[in-house]
This record gives C-alpha cells, structure tokens and sequence, in this order.
C-alpha cells in the first residue's frame, strides 16, 4: 500500500478541474434593501460581509485607492492578476476606492454611513476613534446604525490594543494545542479558520440585530473577537475539561469520546469510519459478517467500547486492511455505516455530490471566469446565485459617489485628480 505522503503527492498531478458555469443572477433576497459599509480587510470582515452580501444586502466596500484590500496583493496564486484569496470572500459587494482621512474624503465617508444600516470595520477601538468610525461617532450621523466591530480580541479588556491574525487566535484558542499527532508538534488548522468562524459570527449579530431593529428602531454595537469565536468552536472539548479537569492531549484525531470514530487504512486509501452509537456499532459488524464481535458484552456500550479501544481499534484495522476504499465504502454504505474517504482538494472539487448541490462553480462575469465556492445551503429547494462578482478595485466608485454621495462629473474628476479615489 502507498504512504500518505506518496498518496498526497499524487495532488501535483491532477486534472485542472473543470467546474460548471454560472452567471449572475437574482440570488437569495432575505436582507434586500438593508445597505452594508464594509471598512474592512483581509478575510474575517470581507466573509462576514460576503455572507450579507449573498442573503441580498447592498454591499459597499471602501477601499484604499490604488492599494485595496490588503488581501489583493495575498499570492501566489492569482488568476488574471487578481488574488484567488480575495476572490474568495468578496462576492456581492460594490468596490469604492475612498481616502477616508482627506477632509473631502471624510465628507463622502459620512454620507455613505448615513445611507448605511451597517458598519462593520476590523480596527481596534483606539483606531476607529482616531478615524471617527467608531460606534458612538457612526451613531451621530445615523442613530439606528448597526456597529460591527471584528478584532483579535474584542474592543474591551487587557488585549483590545493588540494586533492578531488567524494563527495568532489559533494559538490562544487551544485549537493548535489539541491539533496534530500524539508525538508531533502543536498544528495550526489548514484553513483559516478564526477568520471564517468570526465573520459568521458578525453576520450572524449583524442579522439578529437587525430583525431587533424592526421592533425597537434601535442600532446596536456588535462585538466580534477572533479568539472568542475560535475558542468558541471549542466548545465540546472546553466543557469536558472544565467538568472534569481532564486534559485532551493530541492524538491524530483518535481520542474522540465516541470510541470508534478516526481514520483507518484500507488496502490502497484511507477511509474515515464512525460508529456513534450501539445501533451503528451493531450494523457495521453484521456489514462485515462478524456479528459475533458485535454482539459481544464487553463491547454493548460506549463507555465499554472506550475502555477496550486499543484492541477494537486493532481489530477494524486488520479487516480493513483486506480491501481497498471503494470496496468499503460501497459497503457502508448500503450498510448505512458512516464513513467516508479522505480527499485532497481536488478530489473535493471534482466530488458529484458537492457538484451537485451547486456548491462550486466557476463565475462568468461577461467572460471574465472566477472560481468560487457557494453560500452553502439550500433555500426552497435552491442554491444561492452570485448577484455580482468580486470586483475589481474601484469599479464601482463612480456609481456609488454619485447615487449615495450626490456627486457630479466635475467633482469625481477633481476627486479623482487629487487621489481621493
């Protein structure tokens, strides 16, 4: 049998993927009407707003002219010359070049606040006082704004000041800590994923106070922290802990409180298996025509599977080994066993049955093709249909300055001229 790493290094090799195409369309339409400023960068408030965006908000991002979002300029790899890391989270939105401290500028900035029913912006308090963007300031140009302020580690306490990226609110969380094998070293996730639960958490806010907002009239102040949402997602490993004072240790994933429930090697790929209770447990024996260790009394609960883990572990390991992946999985399958393979990226790209829930795509903005990976649900039965593609920088200024702003031809060319778009 191959080792993972010669399985892995396959992935160099692969096809390009070949992705279906989809236009711009109407899309969800649940926050139409509702108007976002996203002041943001990077990942965590570009998610967060893409999320408004793809529920139907009018999404204005206010970038710096001639540099953009910090994340333009995240690469290799681009595509076209634009960062595939900021196509990925900035569908939806209206780019607006803006200088937001150049006293003209800060005119068109609080024009376009108080046309807003969002802001939502990633500096610390310190700064956004020092721009006047902070929520006191948003309030008196718009005193039912909704706030929303994502940091490393929220706008109170003894870290509101301090800088943080995804890894940094990795490390804090404990995530890192439990990440990785028994012998190795502490891990970050392969994703960044303090950004992306974050920016769920802020339009998660963002949404519920705006539903508040109907009944009272009222704005409010949303704060979003990097390591609270990380630390958050920690939840089912935290509360064991704090009942029980027993430390979780790395272990490869094979320390679940469920008792079967990792990877295993097959004859050719790995596979990964979960028996999450007695009933799943007794099926995938009688899969494999060895019910006699099913039914046996000192594997008929958790708890027991648990103490005796070692050997079953051993046990499914060696049948296992007999045949390749396929051959399991279409047997647990029919066997409704839960298991499943594990992919490398382009195997995920290219999976029918994430095609066809329409979650990637490639999006063809009147020729220009951008890969994307969708909203993620179905509504009515639907998937989400992009109303508008990752922009490129500026492209909507002149539109937005003279719909929201009231602006005229004479004054976005002197703007202009003076580099305040």
């Amino acid at each position: 049998m191959e080792s993972s790493a010669t399985q892995r290094s396959h992935a160099a090799d692969a096809e390009p993927v070949q992705l279906p195409l989809t236009r711009i369309g109407a899309g969800f339409s649940f926050l139409s009407g509702m108007r976002v400023l996203d002041l943001s960068t990077s990942v965590a408030g570009p998610y967060a707003t893409m999320l408004l965006g793809d529920m139907g908000a009018d999404v204005i991002k206010i970038e710096r002219p001639g540099i953009g979002d910090d994340a333009r300029a995240w690469g290799p790899p681009f595509l076209d010359g634009e960062s595939l890391w900021y196509v990925a989270v900035n569908r939806n939105k209206r780019s607006v070049t803006l200088d937001i401290v150049a006293p003209r500028g800060r005119e068109i900035l609080d024009a376009l606040i108080k046309a807003s029913d969002v802001v939502l912006l990633n500096q610390p308090l310190r700064v956004q006082k020092k721009l006047g963007v902070d929520a006191v300031a948003c309030r008196a140009i718009r005193p039912d704004i909704v706030h929303v302020s994502i940091t490393g580690f929220g706008l109170q306490g003894m870290r509101a000041d301090w800088p943080c990226y995804d890894l940094i609110a990795e490390g804090y969380s404990g995530i890192m800590d439990i990440t990785g094998e028994a012998d190795g070293p502490a891990q970050k996730i392969g994703a960044p994923a303090a950004d992306m639960l974050a920016g769920q958490d802020a339009a998660f806010a963002t949404v519920s106070a705006l539903f508040e907002r109907t009944r009272t009239g009222a704005g409010r102040s949303i704060d979003v922290s990097l390591v609270d949402s990380m630390t958050r997602f920690l939840s089912c490993r935290m509360v064991p802990y704090l009942g029980s004072q027993e430390m979780p240790r790395r272990s490869g994933g094979k320390d679940s409180v469920i008792a079967i429930y990792q990877a295993f090697e097959t004859a050719d790929l790995p596979l990964t298996l979960g028996l999450g209770n007695d009933t799943i447990w007794k099926r995938f024996w009688r899969a494999l025509d060895r019910s006699d260790i099913g039914d046996r009394e000192c594997y008929n609960t958790n708890v027991k599977r648990r103490e005796h883990r070692v050997e079953i572990v051993s046990i499914i390991q060696d049948l296992l080994r007999q045949h390749p992946r396929d051959h399991w999985l279409g047997l647990f399958s029919r066997n409704r066993v839960p298991a499943g393979p594990i992919y490398r990226l382009d195997e995920v790209a290219q999976d029918s049955g994430l095609l066809q829930r329409g979650l990637f795509y490639t999006l063809d903005d009147n020729g220009r093709l951008l890969p994307q990976v969708g909203t993620g649900f179905h509504v009515d039965g639907k998937a989400n249909v992009p109303r508008r593609a990752p922009q490129r920088l500026g492209a909507s200024t002149v539109e937005v300055l003279c719909d929201l702003a009231k602006l005229g031809d004479g004054d976005i060319e002197s703007l202009r001229r003076d580099g305040v778009i």
